[in-house]
């Protein structure tokens, strides 16, 4: 709840615990067992956030985080609660928020894509689990489509390349070191695994635009982007790296704004342990980095998972705002994780922490937060306020229809399939020494049509004829031979088309030419 230019967290008998926005962007931690109140807290602080004018995106993996949409009711305990600490004097009142739906198969949201050429080699290798040698066949593959202008933006592209990659590895291995043709068939396999998960839907095109994710709407409130991850939860390697790329590309785009009164953007990773699973020290070494730096953006970055064991030290020495609900020390291992969360506080003389955090009811939490000079405070036993929109998920039926309601649904709705890689591949086949027998022959006369004409204009050099044609368009040349004197309006009409007709050319035969090629690909 926002009010008072503070962000209310939780209250008991003495003290307030708000989160001052300045600091809201020096990152945060909701940690809990299963069923303590964790979303509680997720949504309260997402209110509170769009309260204020801040956009925020966070996935919703159980379906209940979409309540946001819908006014909310009151329930015995949240009346309990508003009474208790008179709520409604802080500005407490049950209402909706603007809400923008996501969903990386395009079935409870606008579809979320984005290309391979984007997620580049290194994330895509953490969602394939690629060994360390077919690591380096993916990066040699990316790094000669880069400097061949051969983007890659779904699955077909990747293929192509690496195809490509391997049939051509004798051109490239001087330049690129050496291409395993064993790793590369590996690679392949993997592929299908990953067209099986909605790979061919996630890397696509139109790919999204992260600025889409920071906005207000008409009334100054930020937009609160609901990734529905039920499906996604289900392909952990692609759920985990998908947000690594949010957050890698975040970083890498938004410009430097300094020390903020308010965070630009707030951005929430539950089930945060799944991004550090089988992490390299190398990439953990990268993403703390980004983590480190990325608050100079204006970014609020809050990790959410059961225990606050589950984040690294480096990172975790970074959250500064920290949410602790319910730990059950059931086994020695739970006790351990108890001690870790109660060790990341701030202690408080007035109780034990390790002990209070194993005797929390539901939605109440040990709360520490940033001083205005960001100095952690005492920790404190609060109640978390209540949210004041739904508690629950909404029907499938209002979701639709805010689906439909988006204005960014014409961009993102239909799939677009651009000219790339695979494309590309197939207009650069040398087909010379078929190509006339392969020309169709509706095509063969507009071309001849084209030529005749082009020769009954008056000019210096003969006239190119169907060799010359497909050599400029399969090798991106013009036809050069003599001094050219300026061209006349009808020299420039006939030439017009008889590329048109060439292109027309070569789009047809190597179509045929690539079936054989790249069949397997299909």
């Amino acid at each position: 709840m926002y009010a008072e230019d503070k962000i209310l967290v939780g209250c008991n008998e003495n003290i307030w615990v708000n989160l001052l926005p300045k600091m809201a962007n020096r990152h945060g931690l909701i940690a809990g067992a299963t069923g303590t109140g964790k979303t509680i807290t997720l949504k309260t602080l997402a209110e509170s956030f769009s309260d204020m004018g801040v956009p925020v995106f966070l996935a919703d993996m159980k379906g209940d985080i979409s309540g946001l949409a819908k006014i909310g009711s009151e329930t015995e305990k949240i009346k309990a609660n508003v009474d208790k600490y008179n709520l409604a004097s802080k500005g407490f009142k049950y209402q909706d928020y603007p809400v923008e739906f996501w969903d990386l198969f395009g079935e409870k949201g606008l579809p979320v894509r984005v290309t391979l050429s984007e997620m580049g080699p290194v994330l895509l290798g953490k969602i394939l689990n690629v060994s360390e040698a077919q690591q380096g066949v993916l990066n040699i593959v990316f790094r000669v489509a880069d400097n061949n202008s051969l983007p890659i933006i779904d699955l077909k592209d990747l293929k192509a390349m690496i195809n490509h990659v391997v049939e051509n590895k004798a051109q490239y291995e001087s330049e690129y070191g050496a291409i395993a043709e064993k790793s590369a068939n590996t690679i392949l396999r993997s592929l299908i695994t990953l067209e099986d998960q909605g790979g061919n839907d996630f890397f696509f095109e139109p790919a999204l635009d992260l600025n889409d994710f920071i906005r207000v709407d008409e009334n100054g409130k930020g937009i609160i982007n609901i990734l529905d991850s039920q499906k996604l939860s289900l392909s952990p390697e692609i759920y985990s790296t998908f947000l690594l790329w949010m957050l890698s590309s975040l970083f890498e785009n938004l410009p430097e704004v300094g020390d903020m009164d308010k965070p630009k953007f707030v951005f929430f990773f539950d089930e945060a342990h799944l991004l550090f699973d089988d992490m390299s020290p190398e990439f953990g070494k990268k993403i703390e980095q980004i983590v480190r730096l990325i608050r100079s953006k204006g970014v609020g970055l809050y990790f959410i998972s059961q225990s606050p064991a589950d984040i690294p030290d480096d990172i975790l020495a970074q959250l500064g705002n920290r949410v602790q609900h319910a730990l059950h020390a059931y086994t020695p291992k739970d006790q351990k994780a108890v001690k870790v969360a109660a060790e990341t506080f701030r202690l408080n003389p007035e109780f034990k922490t390790e002990d209070v955090i194993s005797e929390l009811g539901i939605g109440q939490a040990l709360v520490s937060v940033l001083d205005e000079n960001g100095v952690p405070g005492i920790v404190e036993k609060v109640d978390i306020v209540p949210p004041q929109s739904y508690i629950g998920a909404i029907d499938d039926s209002m979701r639709s229809e805010l689906i439909n309601l988006s204005e960014l649904k014409s961009r993102y709705w239909e799939p677009v399939d651009p000219e790339s890689a695979y494309e590309l591949l197939l207009n650069k086949i040398d087909s010379d020494s078929n190509l006339e027998s392969e020309v169709m022959p509706e095509t063969k006369e507009a071309i001849e049509e084209a030529i005749e004409q082009k020769s009954e204009v008056p000019q210096e050099k003969p006239a190119f004829g169907l060799g010359d044609i497909i050599g400029t368009v399969m090798g991106g040349t013009q036809p050069t031979k003599g001094k050219r004197a300026k061209k006349s309006e009808a020299q420039k009409m006939a030439e017009k088309a008889a590329s048109q007709a060439a292109n027309t050319v070569a789009r047809e035969v190597t179509k045929g030419i690539m079936r054989g090629l790249f069949g397997q690909m299909k």
